[in-house]
């Protein structure tokens, strides 16, 4: 995501197309795309603000209300797949992507690790089951 535009060269954009200027003269003269100035002028009218908006956007995880849930589902099945974890999501009616699930459960420090033979390992943040002695 690139920088805003500073406040000096947003209100000399501003005061060119105030004076006549188009707003595509102005964005060509400024050097700035047309759409930035288009924007800017909309917000000036608008609001009669020049300072740039708050970047970013929502980054909270909506998988942080079913964390109990994936965890138990990891625990109770220590391989199990992305896509069978994601299927198990939508029927509680969570969509999610895979990439969406991967980092939530990186975040909990949930991986799985290849050992030499190219099969995967016991899942790390995971107690490896012991069997029982009857």
């Amino acid at each position: 995501m690139g920088k805003p535009l500073s406040i000096d060269l947003r209100s000399r954009i501003a005061g060119e197309v105030e004076l006549g200027q188009s707003r595509r003269g102005a964005a060509r003269r400024f050097q700035v795309a047309p759409s930035s100035v288009i924007r800017l002028m909309s917000r000036l009218r608008a609001s009669g603000d020049l300072a740039p908006r708050r970047q970013g956007g929502d980054r909270r995880s909506k998988l942080k209300p079913h964390r109990d849930f994936i965890l138990g589902k990891v625990k109770e099945v220590p391989d199990i797949t992305l896509a069978e974890l994601a299927a198990a999501l939508a029927e509680r009616g969570v969509v999610i992507h895979l990439s969406n699930l991967s980092r939530f459960l990186r975040s909990e420090n949930l991986t799985y690790k290849k050992n030499a033979g190219g099969r995967r390992a016991a899942a790390s943040g995971c107690a490896p089951e012991t069997p029982s002695v009857d």
